[in-house]
């Protein structure tokens, strides 16, 4: 089941981007770098070209000792991050500082004249329903297929600041094939090992800022106290912190991590352009892994708002069809660095 704001946070923030690349050999900026900003206000940072370790094999005893609720099974399931592989990014490439936000997928929608797929096929999207909660219902308080729920709608409010959500892949992949001919630049999503090297910023630890999901509150919107009084049954999954969001948060609420990079744990999942295959890693190429040949499903990253600590982990890799939309996925774009 998928199932500080920037104040005293930034000063994590300040200590990452002093020291995090200084173990693995990577450059990096003594500041973040000035983001470019496209035609439709998406802010797009630099990433440098350099090597990293990819995935985890964490033993099961640690991670049962600071996911004391999670069934040995599903750490078990974990494995599909093993094993640990080095890679290397030969390229230089710009990724989205945020998530695509409501505002940025409507002036797209307005300028290509594109339907999301959630419309077209006439069957909707999910969507958060408040009266299954006043209803005494328990359980899950999701609905959907539903024609109701939409990128528009998913049962909550959202502001142009927010990330956009109950978008498809293919709605992911018409957005950055629209963005490409406007501007005559390569736009697609980012491959999942150019996803998680931006996301670990040159860390080793579950998460950009550290290992202890306690800190999560710092630098990413998941499930915690805020979202805990609205699904009363999965109280007790609910990381003990508040970072003042029940369902999204504006994009750039929390601090970023050494890359300048916002949001890379929590908020929503994102689309990676790569098919999943559990064994991947076994036989992954060293240089730029493009992901699989082959598969019906396509790697999804990050977790979101009612995501739990330990699914929000740089290294975890979940999964969906292309035809999903649903209201905890979301997207961040790449644009490819001139050669």
């Amino acid at each position: 089941m998928d199932y500080l704001r920037l104040n005293p946070a930034r000063l994590v923030w300040l200590a990452l981007a002093a020291c995090a690349f200084a173990a693995h050999g990577q450059n990096t900026p003594s500041a973040p770098p000035k983001p470019l900003v496209n035609s439709i206000g998406m802010a797009m940072v630099r990433i440098p070209a350099g090597e990293f370790l990819m995935g985890s094999a964490e033993p099961i005893a640690h991670m049962e000792k600071d996911f004391p609720l999670m069934e040995k099974q599903r750490l078990e399931d974990l494995r599909d991050e093993a094993p640990v592989h080095r890679v290397r990014i030969t390229r230089d490439f710009y990724l989205g500082q945020t998530e695509v936000t409501i505002g940025q997928f409507r002036k797209f929608l307005q300028g290509s004249k594109y339907v999301p797929e959630s419309i077209v096929d006439g069957t909707g999207g999910y969507g958060f329903n408040a009266r299954h909660l006043a209803d005494g219902a328990r359980g899950e308080q999701f609905e959907g297929r539903n024609i109701r729920y939409s990128w528009e709608n998913p049962g909550f409010t959202q502001s142009d600041t927010h990330p956009v959500v109950n978008v498809t892949w293919n709605d992911a992949q018409a957005m950055a094939q629209w963005l490409s001919k406007t501007e005559g630049r390569n736009y697609r999503l980012p491959t999942e090992a150019e996803w998680e090297y931006a996301a670990r910023a040159g860390s080793r630890t579950r998460y950009h800022n550290g290992d202890d999901p306690l800190t999560l509150p710092q630098v990413a919107n998941t499930f915690d106290a805020s979202a805990r009084p609205f699904w009363p049954t999965l109280a007790a999954q609910a990381l003990q912190g508040d970072d003042g969001f029940a369902f999204t948060s504006p994009v750039a609420t929390y601090a970023p991590n050494a890359f300048g990079l916002y949001d890379m744990h929590g908020n929503a999942w994102e689309w990676t352009n790569d098919l999943y295959d559990e064994d991947y890693y076994a036989h992954s190429p060293v240089d730029d892994p493009q992901g699989p040949k082959e598969g019906n499903v396509y790697v999804r990253r990050g977790g979101s708002w009612h995501t739990w600590p330990l699914y929000v982990r740089s290294s975890y890799r979940n999964w969906n069809s292309p035809q999903t939309r649903y209201t905890l996925v979301g997207i961040r774009l790449l644009m490819e660095a001139p050669r």
